[in-house]
């Protein structure tokens, strides 16, 4: 018996791909790191977290993880390249600014020009709470 398919026109392909993290640039370099078994995590002496302003009191503490994931040149955004101004741009959460580039690059590895494309084009995305963002922000606007 034939089996037969009905579409929707929701249907999906993913045709590009991208994604920054700890100790990957892109994908090709995230799954290298995979196979090859290299740490993705950073780790950190109690020197560099008191430079930090971590407290000694926080570090002392027996549930205190000395480790973080660092993604790497997250000062080269191209904030004209994206429309925005310099100012909006230091204000921009990270992750937002992360997500901008990655669109781009899924959309480059795509072949897509979404200037040209005239068809819709979605997206799927994922990333970690930003909270330590949104209070170092907070702390700026008060000096």
């Amino acid at each position: 018996m034939k089996k037969t398919s009905i579409e929707t026109g929701l249907e999906i392909a993913v045709i590009g791909i991208a994604g920054k993290f700890p100790g990957a640039e892109n994908i090709e370099e995230f799954w290298g790191n995979l196979k090859n078994g290299v740490e993705f995590i950073s780790f950190f002496s109690n020197e560099e977290l008191i430079e930090c302003g971590i407290s000694e009191v926080l570090l002392k503490n027996p549930n205190y993880v000395k480790t973080y994931g660092v993604i790497e040149k997250r000062e080269y955004f191209d904030a004209s390249f994206f429309g925005y101004s310099p100012k909006e741009a230091e204000t921009l959460d990270p992750l937002i600014r992360l997500l901008h580039e990655c669109s781009w690059e899924a959309l480059e590895d795509a072949g897509y020009d979404p200037m040209s494309y005239n068809g819709s084009i979605g997206m799927y995305a994922g990333a970690s709470d930003g909270f330590g963002w949104q209070v170092a922000l907070r702390l700026r606007s008060l000096m």
